[in-house]
């Protein structure tokens, strides 16, 4: 069964080979994250105007990014916790995706597009599953389970 995956492309730009690539990108890491069945993952993909500005409402940065990931299964302290809900799906989360971004990095960093927007969907579905890169050590991991998978799928740099 593997992953609910619910994809919008925003820009219009991308094809089915683009959502295709994404999907099994998405469907490996859970796989490889032990992600139960039936869990549900979106991803949006948008433009670097859009983007931005999510960027700012939600973290305080008047410049677009990449890829922004807001993880539903966070709970702050005053947070309720929800009890009862064992037999639903596991919502993760919202991917959002800079069509633009990834564009530009790919042209940057000298490779595909296709390997800039499988990272940027790799690393946001492993930031809706608790991963972070706010430390050095933090980072060293994250980052060696996104070069892992994508090289497993034939995405290197």
């Amino acid at each position: 069964m593997g992953l609910v995956i619910d994809m919008i492309d925003e820009t219009e730009e991308l094809g089915s080979k683009a959502f295709q690539l994404v999907e099994a990108l998405l469907e490996l890491t859970a796989e490889k994250e032990s992600v139960a069945d039936g869990s549900e993952v979106s991803v949006t993909f948008t433009d670097n105007p859009k983007i931005q500005e999510i960027n700012r409402e939600y973290r305080g940065k008047n410049e677009p990014t990449d890829v922004i990931s807001f993880a539903l299964e966070e709970m702050d302290e005053d947070e309720i916790e929800i009890t009862g809900a064992e037999d639903l799906p596991r919502v993760l989360g919202d991917i959002i995706i800079s069509v633009t971004r990834a564009k530009e990095q790919a042209v940057e960093y000298g490779h595909s597009f296709e390997r800039e927007l499988g990272f940027l969907a790799v690393h946001g579905l492993l930031h809706l599953l608790g991963y972070d890169h706010m430390t050095e050590e933090e980072e060293k991991v994250m980052f060696a389970k996104q070069k892992e998978i994508l090289n497993e799928f034939g995405l290197q740099r």
